[in-house]
């Protein structure tokens, strides 16, 4: 009887250690919003039918990346002319059910995106969806809707060229949005910066705040996405986009830092003035280092920023600039592992930094194709896919390895993610779930 118990104990063990790292990835850059899953064992190599658990096709489009809460994926998708929102088993890739949230889908030029670019949320109970047309909505798990709108409606009509593709930031009770358009005319200075706090289970907006600053033309639209800074001692809202970087009070909205001047000449960016110079990237937030990575655009710079200096307006405070590095992805956001930046390029090159530094450790050419993804760190290593479809990975470290690439021969502009043991990708035509 003892010889069985000890039996039943030692194997519950092993089935519980082999779990101990799975995790749920409830929205865009993962549980902890860094682009990194603990998750070991992972696949490093596969086709379009090897390591492939299963291949659910989609019903259109999308660039966002979806969410996963245990047993359950949530995706939003185009849909010919309709928006819509899906939820996917993860045991075997059922479409559990579908809604149609809204019209009006849009395509961007050149296949770069369409309206479903913002990336859905959940907290395993409901799931949050916003769309470029501007409207938000909320569901449960089993796909009842509970509330929706637009924002458009409520905060003013989006007027940005390609479509708002900002991802709402999850935390807690609360919902938090940045939209940041304007006229894209010469000689027009209306623009609209907007920081906005909604709760959760109501769709009840709980404040909002203008964001001012003195950007113009193309420069006054932003497609980057806010993220939470918190590392136990202060906690805000990160907001980037019209020439500046910003910090918010959570209880308020009310700015409590900025960081400006990123569009040159000036000390920041020695590069002349861009008035095209719109923001995609978003910033990279590092808590445990004190860190706060700040994409430009285009032929920019990157600046790492030290977050307990930055006080009232930053933008000349030299002791809050850890250093200035000249090349910025251009749509990528950064990634920060065991103490390396990786940015990967929109050419397929991927760049690695020491964090401490600002030193170059390498820039070295993946695949030679344009990628709009954002890199995905599991298990030693860096995961990422390119618009042509195929897909890289990259051993993590300060020298450079490219393990494998594989032609999936699916558009990917979405990220990678990893639950419960499974790499998933989602390509313009298909989710598939990738397992040894």
């Amino acid at each position: 009887m003892k010889r069985s118990h000890i039996t039943c104990y030692a194997l519950f063990a092993f089935l519980f250690s082999g779990n101990v790292n799975a995790e749920n990835w409830p929205q865009w850059r993962g549980p902890r919003s860094d682009g990194i899953s603990a998750e070991k064992n992972l696949p490093t190599q596969w086709s379009k039918t090897e390591n492939v658990a299963w291949r659910t096709p989609m019903p259109g489009q999308a660039g966002a990346t979806p969410c996963v809460w245990e047993d359950r994926i949530y995706a939003t998708s185009s849909d010919k002319n309709d928006l819509v929102v899906l939820c996917v088993s993860t045991t075997d890739g059922k479409v559990l059910w579908k809604q149609k949230v809204g019209t009006g889908n849009q395509d961007a030029r050149a296949g770069e995106g369409n309206s479903a670019s913002p990336s859905p949320c959940t907290d395993g109970k409901h799931v949050w969806v916003f769309f470029g047309t501007g409207v938000l909505a909320c569901y449960t798990k089993d796909g009842d809707e509970v509330w929706k709108f637009d924002v458009g409606d409520r905060f003013g009509k989006l007027d940005i060229q390609f479509g708002m593709t900002s991802t709402p930031v999850l935390d807690g009770d609360h919902l938090y949005m940045q939209l940041i358009h304007g006229r894209m005319k010469m000689d027009d200075n209306t623009r609209t910066g907007k920081v906005i706090k909604l709760d959760k289970m109501t769709g009840k907006t709980i404040w909002e705040v203008d964001r001012a600053t003195d950007a113009t033309f193309e420069c006054k639209h932003s497609y980057a996405s806010p993220f939470i800074y918190d590392d136990k001692s202060s906690k805000f809202l990160v907001v980037h986009g019209a020439d500046c970087i910003t910090g918010h009070d959570l209880s308020t909205g009310n700015e409590v830092w900025r960081f400006g001047l990123l569009n040159g000449p000036s000390e920041n960016n020695s590069k002349p003035t861009d008035p095209t110079f719109r923001f995609v990237a978003s910033p990279c937030l590092s808590p445990a280092t004190n860190s706060i990575l700040v994409p430009t655009a285009k032929e920019g710079p990157v600046i790492a920023l030290k977050a307990s200096a930055l006080k009232g307006d930053s933008s000349k405070n030299k002791e809050a600039i850890a250093w200035n590095s000249a090349r910025t992805p251009d749509v990528s956001i950064p990634l920060i592992v065991d103490g390396l930046v990786y940015m990967l390029q929109k050419d397929g090159k991927l760049q690695c930094i020491e964090l401490a530094t600002g030193k170059e450790l390498y820039l070295e050419r993946t695949y030679s194709g344009q990628h709009r993804s954002s890199p995905m760190y599991a298990d030693g290593h860096i995961y990422f896919g390119s618009n042509d479809g195929h897909f890289s990975v990259v051993r993590a470290g300060r020298e450079f390895k490219l393990v494998s690439t594989m032609e999936m021969g699916e558009a990917i502009t979405a990220s990678a993610f990893v639950s419960n043991g499974t790499l998933y990708i989602r390509s313009y035509e298909a989710l598939y779930a990738i397992k040894k």
